[in-house]
């Protein structure tokens, strides 16, 4: 039987089962078949809304009886084409699948459906003196957040999803619900199978539940905007206040080309500079130390001006910046392409990483800024181009190429938090080595007809 009749015998079971919550409309299709950065249209076959983990089950229990991709879809914010339909198929978008279930103040912790964004979750739960702290910048959904092991700006005192995620409930791809483990905090009880499925990109199992672990707001929260007169005066700020163990909450450094964008689309006046933005949590007293404790290390190296923000009025105005700097780059290049990419590597090689990347950068005459959840020693470039000039497209490859093995070879990795999707597949040999192979029999063993959001991290 041809692809083409399996696909129409898939929909025709699955219309009576959903409705008009299945689309095949162009729109739809098209909506979901492009991401925000580099990579080519890829549309869906159709599109389906489900509202439950069953229906999540009766859906991929036919999607495995006709042998049709299935691909997760959550708020459409990831940036390595993670959830482009390659071979077309049926995408699951989860934004139904909205609801908190279980809010439990005593264990501090939370169980939501897939669908559910951090922004709408801290929202919810913002009188019961808790908190949700990963903030990967766009408003994402936990399920999309955990499937690509997402962090983001709090990652330096909080983790990733990797340490919040305490279980999931997930489809396997012949359609069996699993939940991963218990509520307990630790457990030696077998394989870690939660651990597995957070960072698979929906290729292993399809998450349909979270639960995560939640925190007490802080007594107080200051931020704070310090401009350096170099990047590697700010870059070695980043390392001396996380080798000193000072528990910073937040710390992101801009580089001086990026702040002139945020500038102009946000209506600030910061210094043309190279430029960390920071945030302290704790009590009032230890706030203050802390924050004074950076500001000493951080005038060392050539930090001035620090500007202050308490109010939450002023925080938040303050972040917003921060997170709108890809914003910032769309309105500054309209009509331009985008491609956005990360690496990570131990906080010791972070200023020569950087530094490094910056010559490749002045080297290729390119517009590429630099922005990074630097405490942990991540950082991102979003280097606008034209997707149909050979001459751009091979320059932006030949850097990136540049920079992920420059992160590989310092015992870093392509990916800090965007994850592989199609972006980082043929790096993934470099950095793990045998290993991959391992991961392979893992996937074959799983989803041994590879319908789940298959040619994503590696090819089969």
């Amino acid at each position: 039987m041809t692809e083409s009749a399996n696909l129409e015998l898939l929909l025709n079971k699955l219309s009576p089962l959903l409705g008009d919550r299945l689309s095949r409309a162009e729109a739809v299709r098209q909506h979901h078949g492009e991401d925000l950065t580099h990579f080519d249209i890829c549309l869906p076959d159709a599109v389906a809304y489900p509202h439950s983990t069953e229906e999540v089950s009766a859906i991929v229990k036919l999607c495995h009886m006709y042998e049709t991709p299935v691909i997760p879809y959550g708020a459409g914010t990831a940036l390595e084409g993670n959830f482009l339909a390659i071979s077309g198929g049926l995408t699951l978008n989860f934004s139904q699948m909205d609801k908190i279930i279980a809010l439990r103040h005593d264990d501090m912790d939370c169980t939501v459906e897939a669908g559910v964004t951090r922004e709408q979750l801290n929202h919810e739960i913002r009188d019961t003196g808790l908190f949700f702290p990963i903030d990967p910048g766009a408003n994402a959904t936990l399920g999309g957040m955990a499937a690509t092991r997402a962090s983001g700006t709090n990652a330096v005192r909080y983790g990733t999803m990797r340490e919040n995620v305490i279980r999931l409930k997930a489809v396997m791809a012949d359609g069996t619900i699993i939940t991963t483990s218990s509520r307990a905090r630790k457990s030696a009880a077998g394989y870690d199978l939660t651990r597995l499925l957070v960072g698979s990109e929906g290729t292993l199992g399809i998450i349909t539940e979270i639960t995560v672990r939640l925190y007490g707001l802080p007594e107080a929260m200051s931020a704070a905007v310090c401009p350096f007169s170099s990047l590697e005066g700010a870059v070695n700020t980043v390392v001396e206040t996380i080798q000193m163990g000072i528990p910073i909450a937040r710390i992101e450094l801009i580089d001086d080309m990026l702040i002139d964008v945020i500038n102009r689309f946000s209506g600030f006046d910061y210094p043309l500079e190279p430029t960390l933005f920071m945030e302290f949590h704790g009590s009032n007293n230890a706030v203050k130390e802390q924050a004074e404790m950076v500001e000493e290390i951080a005038k060392s190296h050539g930090g001035h001006g620090f500007q202050w923000a308490s109010r939450p009025e002023e925080r938040n105005k303050l972040w917003q910046a921060r997170h709108d700097g890809f914003l910032s780059m769309r309105s500054a290049y309209p009509g331009k392409n985008f491609w956005v990419t990360d690496v990570c590597v131990p906080i010791s090689r972070l200023a020569e990483c950087i530094r490094d990347t910056r010559k490749d950068i002045a080297k290729a005459n390119m517009v590429a800024p630099l922005v990074g959840h630097v405490g942990d020693g991540n950082f991102h470039l979003t280097i606008p181009y034209d997707k149909n000039n050979p001459e751009d497209v091979a320059a932006i490859e030949q850097l990136n190429q540049r920079l992920i093995e420059r992160a590989i070879a310092m015992d870093g990795t392509s990916t800090g938090e965007h994850g592989i999707g199609l972006g980082k597949k043929k790096y993934m040999a470099l950095e793990h080595g045998p290993a991959l192979d391992f991961m392979k029999i893992i996937k074959k063993s799983l989803d041994p007809k590879n319908i789940l959001n298959p040619h994503k991290i590696f090819d089969l």
